[in-house]
């Protein structure tokens, strides 16, 4: 009984830090319909006029289709580099094999600026600044150790029964990898492409680094965008960058579940 008169108190503060993390979020979509001229809550009368603002802004548009081909590339490419780099990682045996994916796994602990900078003076000697090439090597720097690690997760929580059956049976090494492992590693390659997508989609500090006139992505034409004005145009693009994310979230979900995606 007192578990129970104890537990309310606690559900309220839940409650109440899940509206004070979620608020910033929410107000983004009633400043999206604001009809002023600025960047005010409450807005003083409501217009779709900044979405429609947003659609005539050949800049924004550009960036947006350049920011979703960018991480589609990065997230195709991470896939294909990790599945077989965190079988490697899990499946075999050898000297340094914690070491090395500790290096692989490095970029995400340093900040992105100090990493922006390294990619910034490397990229620059090999002429691959404001390049898609150039955006689709360093965001491989970023997305890469997202998906090792949860591939390697993944394939460290898999039953190692089916494969040592299959190579018990007479199946070659590769036909294993292909027929046992990767249709197990369906829910965590789905999780690991979803994160590296969103990651990549999102990234802004790295890139601010490396676009220029001749290219840039989304986050980056909205920060320089709110450096010299703040508008309502701002939070529509914002509005639909959540839906967006929710949408690929609701792609997972409805795949196979969040819970299988990203808990084995």
């Amino acid at each position: 009984m007192e578990i129970h008169k104890t537990s309310w108190p606690m559900r309220i503060l839940v409650f109440v830090l899940f509206i004070y993390l979620l608020a910033p979020v929410i107000l983004v979509f009633p400043l999206s319909f604001s009809g002023d001229q600025v960047l005010r809550f409450p807005p003083t009368f409501w217009s779709t006029r900044w979405y429609s603002a947003l659609f005539a802004n050949n800049q924004m548009l550009k960036a947006f289709w350049t920011s979703l081909s960018l991480a589609a590339i990065v997230t195709v490419l991470s896939i294909v580099i990790a599945v077989p780099a965190a079988w490697v990682m899990t499946r075999l045996r050898f000297a340094g094999r914690d070491l090395l994916f500790n290096l692989f796994t490095a970029p995400l602990l340093l900040p992105t600026i100090v990493l922006g900078l390294a990619i910034l003076i490397v990229f620059a000697s090999f002429g691959l600044l404001a390049t898609m090439q150039g955006l689709v090597f360093a965001h491989l720097v970023v997305t890469l150790p997202y998906a090792l690690r949860v591939l390697a997760v993944s394939l460290s929580t898999q039953d190692k029964a089916c494969e040592e059956a299959a190579r018990t049976l007479g199946a070659k090494p590769l036909t294993v990898f292909f027929r046992i492992t990767v249709p197990m590693l369906v829910p965590g390659i789905v999780a690991a492409a979803a994160l590296c997508f969103l990651v990549s989609f999102d990234e802004v500090v790295i890139t601010l680094f490396l676009t220029g006139p001749r290219i840039s992505t989304l986050p980056v034409e909205l920060y320089n965008y709110v450096y010299n004005q703040a508008d309502p145009l701002v939070a529509a693009a914002s509005a639909l960058l959540i839906l967006l994310t929710l949408g690929v979230i609701m792609i997972v979900e409805r795949a196979m579940g969040l819970g299988k995606a990203f808990v084995k």
